[in-house]
């Protein structure tokens, strides 16, 4: 959230944008529910005609709403996702069971991502986003915050001891 803010995202946009996206903005457990459910119904060899994808797509995209209670919450959501579906085997959930803690990384890093670029669409929606400063920022690269920490000027040593001692007669 602070690096939101430092790129130019004012705090009133990322206190509300991000914290609601935990809750509403799930975009990497729904793409996650999604494919889950066809790689099992291509895996059991199940016809899965346009409409019938764009049926799971919906129901994806709702039942991702209740992933983000517990850890391993979205196996169990992935669960009831497959039971709205009757034409693909719950059966084949057993595939997927031994990478979903590895898969689900992946989906709280898509999710984070889609809070972050959320905040900065409202922002520009609002025409509050610092535009200049974004630009800035993007243009540094992901390491501009470490290479700013360090470009600051260092005390003295003489002078740290004297703030030192200062603050510890006080």
């Amino acid at each position: 959230m602070e690096k939101l803010e430092r790129m130019g995202v004012p705090k009133s946009v990322v206190g509300l944008v991000v914290p609601t996206g935990y809750s509403f903005n799930l975009a990497g457990s729904s793409i996650y529910f999604t494919l889950c459910v066809i790689f099992i119904a291509q895996a059991t060899n199940t016809a899965l005609p346009l409409d019938r994808q764009i049926v799971i797509l919906l129901i994806a995209m709702l039942m991702s709403k209740g992933a983000t209670g517990f850890t391993g919450a979205g196996f169990v959501v992935l669960a009831g996702t497959l039971s709205a579906i009757p034409d693909i085997p719950m059966a084949g959930l057993a595939l997927l069971l031994g990478i979903d803690p590895f898969m689900q990384r992946g989906r709280g890093l898509v999710n984070y991502i889609g809070n972050g670029i959320a905040a900065i669409a409202i922002a520009a929606w609002a025409k509050d986003l610092d535009v200049a400063e974004l630009n800035r920022r993007l243009d540094l690269g992901p390491d501009a915050d470490a290479s700013f920490a360090s470009s600051a000027p260092m005390p003295h040593p003489q002078q740290a001891s004297a703030v030192d001692d200062a603050e510890a007669g006080a």
